[in-house]
């Protein structure tokens, strides 16, 4: 019979504390967020998987052990603001929740949107505010401690880096497959940023992301 808690414990322990997530308040999230609870309800025995579960629209959950290394990353602390951008299931936007002030997420699909939106209120994660938008659209100013973005950028695009405040962290996955670069970025003044790779990993780009440029011979 399938025990959501033993196997919340062995994804933990046997994938996210195995891919060098030790960040104790990282840690504290996955045993706190019902991941069970945003996944759909054919996967909800697959819930902690070491996979990415299929949502509709070709979008999926991030595996849990990336999602621990973007929350390390970041180190988001309890009085900032963040940006998500991939709503999905609402799970990573709940995760981000415990550990921020406030989390403004977008998602193109709206009934992805409406469905996390839902979640969301229902559990109680009320800090969130989940928006139905392009983020290829987004111009937002210096207005965030924190972004993460869930889909790749095939071509890195620093419209999201301009809307950290000083002092802020960016999380993005650049590059194209099979194997692309993660990279944290922080705005160190008005007009600089500080690029860190971090690891290399892969992720299905973010919808109407700009494509790498073709080469003509």
């Amino acid at each position: 019979m399938f025990d959501p808690e033993i196997a919340r414990r062995q994804m933990i322990e046997q994938q996210i504390r195995a891919w060098e997530v030790l960040n104790l308040g990282v840690l504290d999230v996955f045993d706190q967020v019902p991941r069970e609870e945003f996944v759909p309800a054919r996967y909800r025995e697959l819930a902690f998987a070491d996979m990415q579960i299929p949502l509709g629209h070709g979008q999926r959950m991030l595996a849990p052990k990336l999602e621990g290394r973007i929350l390390q990353a970041l180190g988001i602390g309890k009085a900032e603001r963040v940006l998500e951008v991939g709503t999905g299931s609402g799970f990573f936007a709940a995760c981000l929740s415990r550990l921020a002030h406030s989390v403004h997420s977008l998602e193109i699909f709206p009934d992805l949107a409406a469905a996390a939106s839902e979640r969301l209120l229902r559990l109680g994660y009320v800090n969130v505010e989940v928006e139905t938008g392009d983020a290829m659209n987004f111009a937002g100013d210096s207005a965030y401690d924190a972004i993460a973005l869930t889909g790749s950028l095939p071509v890195y695009d620093a419209r999201f880096e301009r809307a950290l405040v000083v002092g802020g962290r960016l999380f993005a996955v650049v590059g194209t497959g099979p194997v692309m670069e993660a990279r944290l970025v922080t705005r160190t003044a008005a007009a600089a940023w500080l690029s860190e790779t971090l690891f290399e990993t892969q992720m299905a780009p973010l919808i109407h992301a700009a494509p790498p440029p073709r080469f003509e011979f």
